[in-house]
């Protein structure tokens, strides 16, 4: 993993929302996504931190894992900016050499990636499930939801490509969320289950 300058994250972000636009083929786009994700939350305006990782199989890489090669194929990269700024924080995801056409679940998790995808530990929450423990992760809708925890889902473009963002009412805990964490489906918001979206198939570790 390795941090790049704003110049070449704002860069790349702006080439593959130009690309996903230009998809004709694919239905709403990415691009389009985000585009109506930003005009409800407004997106602070300091300097973000940029994480630009590109993910390998497990035992080629410390930090950026891809567990199914299929969904995530090695050298597929990830973009990820974190902006706080008046006590939001924005969050975007700038992915490319996804599988296409493809719907993915993403969230902010509490620990870095490994080699096991449960590594990752659990959903980042501002206000913690006290019923949920490490064996049983929070799956109450008052708890796990995109107010309470950063979730990115999004729909990949015909070529693999997407930007995603998510804008919350807080700050991360100092120290306390140090992944994103790329899940099988769209994330699940009913009783019971809500914040599950299936396997783990890739990790990027970074400190938001």
């Amino acid at each position: 993993m390795r941090t790049t300058s704003l110049t070449v994250g704002l860069t790349l972000t702006a080439l593959i929302a130009t690309g996903c636009a230009a998809d004709e083929g694919s239905g709403t786009t990415a691009g389009e996504e985000s585009a109506a994700t930003n005009e409800t939350a407004p997106q602070p305006t300091a300097s973000p931190s940029v994480t630009v990782s590109t993910f390998m199989p497990v035992g080629e890489t410390e930090s950026t894992f891809t567990y199914d090669e299929t969904a995530v194929p090695a050298g597929a990269t990830s973009d990820i900016q974190v902006r706080v700024e008046d006590g939001q924080t924005f969050v975007q995801f700038t992915g490319t050499g996804l599988e296409p056409d493809r719907e993915f679940g993403a969230h902010v998790h509490t620990d870095p990636c490994g080699e096991a995808p449960a590594d990752a530990g659990p959903h980042y929450q501002n206000e913690q499930d006290p019923a949920a423990t490490a064996d049983e992760p929070s799956s109450d809708p008052a708890y796990a939801n995109p107010e309470n925890e950063v979730w990115l889902d999004f729909t990949t473009d015909g070529t693999g490509n997407v930007v995603a963002d998510s804008t919350v009412d807080w700050e991360f805990r100092e120290g306390e969320a140090n992944s994103l964490v790329l899940h099988e489906h769209h994330t699940k918001t009913g009783e019971g289950e809500a914040g599950k979206a299936g396997d783990r198939l890739a990790c990027v570790t970074t400190q938001f």
